[in-house]
C-alpha cells in the first residue's frame, strides 16, 4: 500500500507499507493505522518508492502519515450519529494541518477533549483530497476547532 511519512520538519519520503491480509482485531485486511499504533511494533518496515531500498521507520518519530482515503475507512456505527470536528492540527515543529476528525463515543464523553485523550498514538484525520492523514499526538502542539 502506499503512503506518504512526514517526518518532524516536514521532510517526507513516499514508501509502500507491507499490511497483512487479515487480522484478528475485525474484518478486512490490515491497515496502516494498525501498525502504527502496535505498541508492540517499534520499527516498520517499508519501501521507499524513489529509491526501492527497504527502510524500518520508528513509529515514535514519524509526525504523520499520509495514505488515500480507502486505505483507512471511517468505519461507522450504524446506531450512533459520529462527532465531528473541523481542526487545525498544529504540531511541535510548525507544520499544520487542516480536516476533520470524527468519532462515537459515550454521550458523557464525547467532548473533543476526551476524544483525544482516549485516542491510540496515531489518530485519524480526514483531508479533502480524499486523503487521511495518521496524527502522531506526541508531535501535536495543540488542537484547534475551526468554525463550518
Amino acid at each position: 500500500m502506499a503512503a506518504e511519512f512526514i517526518l518532524p520538519g516536514g521532510s517526507s519520503r513516499k514508501v509502500a507499507v507491507f499490511l497483512a491480509e487479515a487480522t484478528p482485531a475485525r474484518a478486512g485486511g490490515e491497515r496502516l493505522s494498525d501498525l502504527l499504533n502496535d505498541s508492540g511494533s517499534q520499527f516498520i518496515p517499508a519501501l521507499d518508492a524513489e529509491t526501492e531500498t527497504m527502510t524500518f521507520v520508528h513509529c515514535e518519530n514519524l509526525a504523520m502519515a499520509r495514505v488515500a482515503a480507502e486505505h483507512e475507512p471511517n468505519v461507522v456505527d450504524p446506531f450512533n450519529i459520529p462527532t465531528e470536528h473541523e481542526v487545525e492540527v498544529r504540531l511541535t515543529d510548525g507544520q499544520r494541518l487542516r480536516g476533520l476528525i470524527t468519532y462515537v463515543l459515550p454521550e458523557a464523553h464525547s467532548r473533543l477533549t476526551d476524544y483525544l485523550n482516549s485516542a491510540p498514538p496515531f489518530f485519524p484525520i480526514l483531508q479533502e483530497a480524499g486523503q487521511v492523514v495518521l496524527v502522531n499526538k506526541k508531535h501535536v502542539a495543540y488542537v484547534e476547532t475551526l468554525r463550518r
